[in-house]
């Protein structure tokens, strides 16, 4: 399956957050959280561009064993380096069309191009992400979570609006956990992004697979 098409059938989209995880550990919970997620980003806040690119080549042959998309947060040009399938931009970051060029500028010619996502925060944002060739969006923060301070939430009013004007995969983040997934669900999601829940979770594999069994089938 080609990265594309993984990210086509994606439901449960797992960040490898390293405010939660100690750089020692990343290997041993990229393994499991690639036994849930459908998608797993690499998020390093504060961290160096030298020290981004080793932990994504430490956790790529792990994601890429398992089929399923790695993608790297906040910096598109490590994509090629590390061999990761894509990047992902906040709102407020560099245009698609740039981020994309960044991503695949030394893999010219070759396919499936790379991967790009966008942060949105309401309809409009969506809207332009799509408009913009986003390959998806990540819509929220649902709910206030610390992995978005300061930013407020946007609760769950205009889920089922955004599925009706975006058609590109939409993954409802920000707080979204196992123990408020039901709501999510009913006011449209289809798709999610879970952190802090997978992160701290007991047993990642379990909790990922609790999460998948109320997803919607797409």
């Amino acid at each position: 399956m080609t990265p594309g098409a993984a990210l086509a059938a994606a439901r449960l989209y797992g960040i490898l957050d390293l405010s939660y995880v100690a750089p020692a550990e990343i290997e041993r919970v990229a393994g499991e959280m690639c036994k849930g997620v459908d998608v797993l980003q690499l998020r390093a806040k504060g961290f160096s561009d030298l020290e981004i690119e080793e932990f994504g080549n430490r956790i790529q042959p792990i994601v890429s064993d398992a089929g399923i998309p790695l993608i790297i947060n906040d910096h598109p040009e490590l994509v090629p380096g590390i061999g990761a399938n894509g990047a992902h931009v906040g709102q407020d970051d560099i245009a698609i069309a740039d981020a994309r060029w960044r991503a695949g500028r030394a893999l010219a010619g070759e396919v499936p191009p790379p991967i790009v996502g966008r942060s949105t925060h309401s309809l409009v944002q969506a809207e332009a992400a799509a408009a913009a060739g986003a390959d998806y969006i990540g819509f929220g923060p649902l709910f206030p979570t610390p992995t978005k301070a300061g930013r407020p939430a946007i609760g769950l009013a205009d889920i089922a609006r955004v599925h009706e004007l975006v058609k590109i995969p939409i993954f409802c983040i920000g707080g979204v956990k196992l123990e408020n997934l039901d709501a999510v669900i009913e006011a449209g999601a289809r798709r999610v992004v879970i952190v802090s829940g997978i992160l701290q979770a007991p047993d990642i594999v379990a909790y990922c697979r609790a999460v998948k069994a109320k997803l919607p089938v797409l």
